[in-house]
């Protein structure tokens, strides 16, 4: 599989398509592509999703990410992620989960933000059959720290999981 990365705020706005419950001022999207076997399409997917879309998962694949802890509160699904280097824990609420893809919200965080909503999915391309597509995009407000600064942090934070999957998915490229 080859991967190519591209930025991709625009179609991560379009992937959001459930309302944000408080308007977010800031959204930020970042993709990968990954080429496919167009015969193998589902069974490739199926298994690119195993690797890289479980709930905790991303201590997988993010490099930022030491441990991920789920749990569950009543019907609520969490996790808490625990950064290296001490960076500090992140909590997180699944709000809906879907075939490949998968939307939550961040509760509590060491990043200058707020009203963060999030989607990670894996789809096909809409225009081209050989391509499957990593998308992780977010919305959120700024706290603390200007516009700028909180998204500068945010694009870091997804660029670099949508980097490490590339590498991931590809050991060629390393």
């Amino acid at each position: 599989m080859k991967l190519r990365f591209a930025a991709a705020a625009a179609i991560a706005i379009a992937i959001m398509a459930a309302p944000v419950a408080q308007a977010a001022s800031l959204a930020i999207g970042k993709k990968a592509e990954v080429i496919v076997d167009p015969k193998k399409m589902t069974e490739e997917r199926i298994a690119l999703w195993e690797r890289f879309g479980g709930w905790c998962s991303i201590k997988d694949w993010h490099p930022a990410v030491e441990s991920c802890e789920a749990s569950k509160d009543g019907d609520a699904e969490l996790r808490t992620l625990t950064l290296k280097d001490g960076g500090g824990v992140i909590k997180e609420r699944l709000t809906e989960r879907k075939d490949f893809a998968y939307k939550y919200v961040i509760l509590e965080s060491p990043f200058p933000i707020k009203n963060y909503e999030a989607q990670f999915a894996l789809t096909p391309d809409d225009d081209d059959e050989e391509e499957i597509n990593f998308a992780w995009s977010a919305v959120f407000d700024a706290e603390g720290k200007p516009d700028k600064e909180a998204r500068g942090i945010m694009d870091g934070v997804l660029t670099a999981g949508i980097k490490n999957i590339e590498l991931l998915a590809n050991p060629a490229k390393k």
